[in-house]
């Protein structure tokens, strides 16, 4: 394991323990929109976060949901969501988790997502195999739609929202179950563990899944991105098995 794993890892179980025992604590919100809420366990995390890695790295880079930190001229970039499902977390739903991931210019070399709830740890560096909690895993074998379980995520604007919808509708009839969880990173996490046959959707922001992008591809998986014109660091989705027919349908 490489120090920025192992720092990774330490740094994701720390802000889940935090998470945790702070699950059933009443929570200030921050900021709250129509389709989303911030709260301040968020910032919260995200601080304990970058204390970790940027105690252990002083000279890389933080970019996060809750803002940057660190030299941002470095080629080492620690990208992080502090609570992916934030609003699983904040109406007490069980579902969510601490991404992490390391890119090294253009590259994610490092990822990490952590379930606190579950104590569910996944990790991968590039070029080795994924594991969930130090036992390698891999996608499912699944090859046809009818045997496979789909999430289905949407954005929040109107276009993109409608882009789900759709989807949902198109494929629900093709595959065994569907599924909207709350949680990018994990039903990436749920992909490479062969949990999930496949996750779609037309707009979602790197910190989601940049952790997951690692760990299906290490698992056996593909993942296709397409950036999103004129928006920083998002993008269409199309993640799986590799081997059910999703793109068709998408």
């Amino acid at each position: 394991m490489s120090a920025y794993l192992e720092t990774a890892i330490l740094a994701a179980r720390q802000a889940g323990e935090f998470l945790r025992n702070h699950f059933h604590s009443e929570k200030v919100v921050d900021e709250t929109s129509r389709y989303d809420i911030k709260i301040q366990l968020d910032k919260q995390a995200q601080a304990l976060i970058g204390t970790v890695l940027l105690g252990g790295f002083p000279d890389h880079a933080l970019f996060g949901e809750e803002g940057i930190d660190g030299d941002q001229s470095s080629d080492y970039q620690w990208i992080v969501d502090p609570i992916d499902g934030t609003v699983n977390y904040y109406y007490g739903i069980p579902h969510f988790c601490v991404s992490i991931a390391l890119r090294v210019r253009d590259e994610i070399v490092v990822g990490v997502i952590y379930d606190p709830m579950m104590d569910e740890l996944w990790s991968v560096e590039k070029g080795s195999p994924a594991h969930r909690n130090g036992v390698e895993i891999s996608v499912s074998p699944r090859e046809e739609l009818a045997e496979a379980i789909v999430f289905v995520g949407h954005g929040k604007h109107d276009a993109s929202m409608q882009t789900g919808l759709d989807r949902f509708s198109r494929i629900s009839s093709q595959v065994r179950k569907m599924r909207i969880t709350g949680s990018a990173a994990l039903a990436m996490a749920y992909i490479a563990t062969g949990r999930f046959d496949a996750y779609v959707e037309s707009s979602i922001s790197l910190w989601d899944i940049a952790a997951g992008k690692l760990l299906v591809e290490a698992a056996g998986g593909t993942v296709e991105l397409t950036p999103r014109e004129g928006e920083h660091e998002k993008f269409g989705i199309i993640a799986s098995n590799g081997k059910i027919p999703i793109k068709e349908q998408c």
